[in-house]
Formats: structure tokens, sequence, C-alpha cells
């Protein structure tokens, strides 16, 4: 089993009543219609060292479209899992999946932006076991995909990015 890395993870104390608070509805929906679009082109152009946001892990991943072929960029909230990534499809509660999941789900070979993390990934389905602990890992790392659980009738689903391994250099 991979070691978990935290410390990455954790809210700084005097930011943790102002993130804990981003778990209602509203305020998620107002990031994603105004922070979203300036972290889709601020953190690759940084590759992943300036964000938006205050006191969360954000990324980008570039995905290919289900059904258009197009690349799209999304930011998202991420926690490590050893040296795997996780992403969690909530779209704040929604009782639809978020665009991006049917796009990896498709399309599951992904470029990612992310400090100290950038490259290409690998991802799956978290399924059974893995969910199980990753869900609970999902919780403790933002308490608000709790409330978003409460919103939804669907199972909030999990994706495992492991990072592709290096190319070999070229003769």
């Amino acid at each position: 089993m991979p070691e978990k890395t935290r410390d990455q993870g954790k809210t700084p104390f005097f930011l943790k009543p102002i993130v804990d608070a981003i778990g209602g509805r509203r305020i998620v929906q107002v990031y994603m219609k105004i922070a979203s679009p300036i972290d889709r082109r601020l953190i690759p152009l940084s590759n992943g060292r300036l964000s938006t946001t205050m006191g969360q892990q954000v990324l980008v991943i570039e995905h290919v479209g289900a059904k258009s072929g197009k690349k799209r960029r999304t930011p998202l909230l991420y926690f490590r899992d050893g040296n795997n990534i996780v992403l969690v499809a909530s779209y704040g509660g929604n009782q639809r999946h978020p665009a991006w999941y049917f796009n990896v789900k498709a399309n599951p070979r992904l470029r990612v932006w992310a400090k100290k993390l950038s490259g290409w990934y690998d991802a799956h389905i978290a399924e059974g076991d893995e969910r199980e602990r990753l869900w609970k890992d999902a919780v403790e790392f933002y308490p608000g995909y709790g409330k978003y659980e409460t919103y939804t009738d669907r199972e909030i689903q999990l994706f495992v990015l492991t990072p592709e391994p290096a190319a070999p250099p070229e003769p």
C-alpha cells in the first residue's frame, strides 16, 4: 500500500473557517464561475505554482472530449494517495456527473499541471475497498465533499491518477 502524503493537503489553521465555509453550494458555484477560468490558464502557465485558490490544492487536467474529441482543461481540487493523485467528481453535489467525468472515463490518459506533479497520468475509477478508503480520505481532506454527498442521490465518483513512467531518452 502506498504511503500517504498528507502534508500538502493540510489547510493552514487561520484559513480553516473560510475553507470549511466553502462547502456551501452557492460559494462553490461562484468559485466555478469566477476562479475556474482564471486557474484554467494560470496553473499551466506557472506549472502549478500559482492559483486563485487560497489554502487548497488545485491542479488542471487536460482531457479529451468524449464526444467532440477536443482538448479541454479543467481546474480541480486534488489530494494525494502515495504517488497517485485523487480527483473527486462531486460537481458541488449536483445530480449529474460533471462533464469532465465523462471525458476522463472515455479517455483516461490525462495531462496534469500541479506544483511538483506535472506530467502524464492514467486514470481509473476507484471501486470497492479502494473507493471506501479514498472517500474517507476525501472527506477528511475537504469536508465539503461530505455535504455534497447529502445533496445528491448519485454515488460521487473518485478518479485515481497514476503517473506514467518517464519516457526513456531518445538515442
